[in-house]
């Protein structure tokens, strides 16, 4: 870079700092006569591993993985919620992303929907596999996905507080108040539909002279400083589009719901009515076709530092998530760390169960609905063996009723690719993928 010649940081982002409540929207026309169920996925993750005794163990009942026997299995209890809704339900072991085997035991949540793989001290994440649907399916909904976790943010590198990436591997701000999330997707708003539309014009206006500004600007520096300025304008473009879709929202009333819907005064210090309110706000969500992707990331393996960690002490068990998940191999700590899992399944459970009892066309929501769900270690620190279940998608022809392991070789982008194929979403591959997980459809 020239060194005679400095760009003043104030100047160049100054008028740029524009958060939206809504994407950006292209398409907002369907045909009424064409009578076809929006497609949908639902990626829930949590941190730190399952209880994972032996056979022999006193506590083997305490196993997450169901129990096999004489070509079936049966749902242990951990996962024992389930059984009313076996038929929809894949439980999914031996799967991994590679890249994650080569990663410390706290850093996998990252790459959990990108596959991505962090070298050395670069960190790059991927595109995650909501954001990618979003690209396609996005433009046909009010907000192109919702993106919520327990502590909300982006937190830190290898250690995010959301599973969301943008295709330039930023993390996506996630959400955490029920409140919060509920005004923004459902609320009236305290500003006139007028106010809203001059003050996204003038955001456009600014936007169009940073972009512009940009050109010439990009000539005067160096080759790492050109890197950093196309990340920023990929930013820029993002918002961009934003505008460009909040503009087109702005005369389409949003779904009128009772507020009474979710409890929208919870917060995390009441995990499980949280946890619910969290489920339900997805629900409402899908239901009203306000998008069709989101993302909950119920804890993350920062350990100490986070709000999710406190979670277990609403079964009254001692200490934190982290240290229950360390302590599940020593005495009846695999029993402790199993009631906390079948909590998390609980909760699992009712929001698939409600699902499945809504009706939409010709069936139900879960019917054309994907709900992914799982955690990035099989016990804390191990990075392969991922506990997994995908619930639903009938309609796009998934089948169920099965406890699949295909392989510690199989990456698990290849259920990723297999889902992008049954929602319709063009690819080349996405992340390490080889191909689809056949086994997954009829």
């Amino acid at each position: 870079m020239n060194k005679s010649w400095h760009l003043s940081r104030r100047s160049f982002l100054q008028g740029t700092g524009v958060a939206l409540a809504l994407p950006w929207m292209e398409c907002m026309g369907q045909d009424a006569s064409v009578k076809k169920a929006p497609k949908r996925l639902a990626s829930v993750y949590f941190p730190f591993g399952v209880s994972l005794p032996s056979e022999k163990s006193e506590y083997a009942d305490w196993n997450w993985f169901p129990e096999e026997s004489e070509g079936t299995f049966r749902f242990r209890k951990s996962l024992e919620s389930l059984e009313p809704l076996r038929d929809q339900i894949t439980v999914l072991g031996s799967l991994s992303h590679p890249a994650g085997r080569k990663m410390g035991g706290h850093d996998t949540g990252d790459i959990f929907l990108t596959g991505a793989s962090f070298r050395g001290a670069d960190y790059r994440n991927g595109i995650s596999l909501d954001q990618y649907i979003s690209a396609y399916v996005g433009q046909q909904t009010r907000f192109g996905s919702l993106v919520m976790s327990s502590d909300g943010g982006v937190g830190e590198p290898t250690r995010a507080t959301t599973l969301s990436f943008t295709a330039q591997g930023r993390p996506i701000p996630a959400l955490s108040s029920p409140r919060q999330i509920f005004d923004r997707f459902f609320g009236a708003g305290d500003a006139s539909s007028k106010a809203q539309r001059r003050k996204l014009q003038n955001t456009g206006s600014m936007l169009d002279l940073v972009l512009e500004n940009s050109r010439s600007m990009k000539k005067r520096l160096g080759r790492q400083d050109q890197q950093k300025l196309e990340d920023y304008l990929a930013s820029v473009r993002d918002i961009e589009q934003r505008v460009n879709r909040s503009t087109a929202w702005l005369d389409i009333p949003k779904p009128e719901i009772a507020e009474d819907a979710v409890n929208l005064a919870v917060d995390q210090s009441l995990p499980v009515e949280y946890m619910q309110a969290m489920y339900d706000l997805i629900f409402l969500a899908f239901q009203t076709d306000s998008t069709r992707v989101a993302t909950y990331m119920l804890g993350q393996v920062a350990g100490a530092t986070t709000i999710a960690n406190a979670f277990p002490a609403c079964l009254g068990l001692q200490g934190n998530w982290h240290g229950l998940a360390h302590g599940a191999g020593k005495g009846d700590g695999a029993e402790k760390l199993g009631r906390f899992d079948q909590l998390l399944t609980n909760q699992l459970s009712s929001f698939i169960q409600r699902l499945s009892e809504t009706q939409e066309y010709d069936g139900s929501l879960l019917d054309n609905t994907l709900v992914f769900y799982g955690s990035s270690n099989s016990k804390t620190h191990n990075n392969s063996n991922y506990p997994l279940i995908l619930a639903g998608g009938k309609s796009m022809g998934f089948k169920h009723n099965q406890f699949l392991k295909p392989g510690a070789n199989v990456p698990l982008s290849n259920v990723f690719v297999t889902l992008l194929d049954a929602m319709g979403i063009p690819h080349e591959g996405f992340a390490d993928s080889t191909g689809e997980l056949s086994e997954l459809r009829v």
